[in-house]
C-alpha cells in the first residue's frame, strides 16, 4: 500500500469521523436545545392561549356588568324622570292652593275694604247730610219752633217710640 491510498483512506475515515461527531454533538447539544425551545414555546403558547380565555371571561363578564350598568342607568333615569314629574306635579298644587288662598284673602280683603269704604261713605254722607240740614234748620226754624222741635224729641225718647 501505498502513502497515497494511506492518505485517501484516511481522508475518508476522517471524513467519516467527522461527520459521526458532528451528528453526534448535534443530538447531544444542538437537539436538547431545539426539544428545550419547542417546550419552551409549546408552553408558552398553551400559557398565552389560556391567557385569552380568561381574559375572553373577563371581557363577557365586563359586558355583562356594563349592560347591568345601563340598566341601572336606565332604571335610575326612569325612576328620576317619574320622581320629577311627581315633584312637578307637587309643586304646581301647591303653588294652585296657595294662589286661591291668596285670591280668597285677597277678596275676603277687597269685601272688608268695600264695607269700610261704604261705612266710610255713609259716614260721611250722614255728616254732609246733618250740616245741610243743621244749615237749612237754622235758615226755616225759629226759635219758638226749635223749641217745640226739641221737646217733642225729648218727650219721644223718654216714651221709647224713638224717631
Amino acid at each position: 500500500m501505498n502513502y497515497e491510498t494511506v492518505a485517501q483512506y484516511s481522508e475518508i475515515i476522517g471524513g467519516f469521523a467527522f461527520l459521526i461527531v458532528s451528528i453526534w454533538l448535534f443530538r447531544k447539544f444542538v437537539l436538547p436545545a431545539i426539544r428545550a425551545g419547542e417546550i419552551s414555546r409549546n408552553s408558552d403558547l398553551v400559557n398565552t392561549e389560556h391567557r385569552r380565555e380568561e381574559l375572553r371571561e373577563e371581557v363577557a363578564e365586563a359586558r355583562g356588568e356594563v349592560e347591568a350598568a345601563d340598566r341601572d342607568a336606565q332604571a335610575i333615569l326612569a325612576r328620576a324622570e317619574t320622581d320629577a314629574r311627581h315633584e312637578h306635579e307637587t309643586i304646581i298644587a301647591d303653588a294652585r292652593r296657595e294662589g286661591l288662598r291668596l285670591v280668597q284673602n285677597a277678596r275676603g280683603e277687597l269685601d272688608r275694604g268695600r264695607i269700610a269704604g261704604r261705612d266710610k261713605l255713609r259716614i260721611e254722607f250722614i255728616e254732609q247730610a246733618l250740616n245741610r240740614a243743621r244749615a237749612l234748620a237754622a235758615e226755616q226754624l225759629s226759635d219758638a219752633g226749635n223749641a217745640k222741635l226739641v221737646a217733642k224729641t225729648v218727650d219721644d225718647l223718654t216714651i221709647g217710640t224713638g224717631v
